[in-house]
């Protein structure tokens, strides 16, 4: 599915950074992050371009060689890894951020990859994250459509027990990122930082 819809000249999701990403980065500790199913790229990108040291990992090739372009196009390096984050190893104690957007994953799945986001986090390291909540199903602007794939304020505030929010929300707010994200959506967005 992902590399069918990232074979395109456009950027399906745009070039620009998710919006609460941009406005919050600066909660990540300088030094290296990790950008979960990072797509096509402008994410990484843009903390690139911020000075962080970034690692995207994505399951397309189709959305890494558009990322590989426009890290390219922008003058920043970005190391792109082609991998199942289900299967995929995050490392112990590595990152001083991870970062995931809008990644749909199955909640058995997710509870994996949140368990091994929480081990890689250096002490001290930061946890940003944006997803669809199940009310976004009102909206169909994004996110697919079964809630299994959605998370929540309650979902993440218990996966991630072990992390102090800086911040939790549940909100409805207007997503325009590319063709498949665009219109009035509801959100949850986290920054948890590990002090363990």
């Amino acid at each position: 599915m992902w590399d069918k819809r990232y074979s395109t000249d456009e950027y399906v999701y745009g070039t620009e950074p998710n919006k609460f990403l941009k406005n919050n980065f600066n909660f990540i500790p300088k030094g290296k992050v990790l950008s979960l199913a990072e797509g096509e790229g402008r994410n990484a990108v843009f903390l690139a371009k911020q000075g962080y040291s970034v690692t995207a990992i994505d399951s397309s090739l189709a959305g890494i060689d558009k990322g590989m372009k426009l890290a390219k196009s922008n003058g920043v390096e970005v190391k792109f890894i082609h991998a199942d984050l289900v299967e995929y190893n995050l490392g112990l104690n590595q990152w001083d951020g991870i970062i995931s957007i809008f990644f749909p994953l199955s909640s058995l799945q997710r509870k994996t990859l949140h368990k091994k986001v929480i081990n890689g986090l250096k002490k001290k390291g930061v946890f940003l994250l944006e997803a669809y909540t199940p009310e976004q199903l009102m909206f169909s602007t994004g996110g697919g459509n079964t809630v299994e794939f959605m998370q929540s304020k309650i979902s993440l505030m218990d996966e991630f027990k072990e992390l102090n929010f800086n911040h939790i929300e549940e909100l409805e707010r207007n997503v325009v990122e590319g063709i498949y994200h665009t219109g009035k959506a509801s959100v949850v967005q986290v920054i948890a930082t590990k002090y363990i």
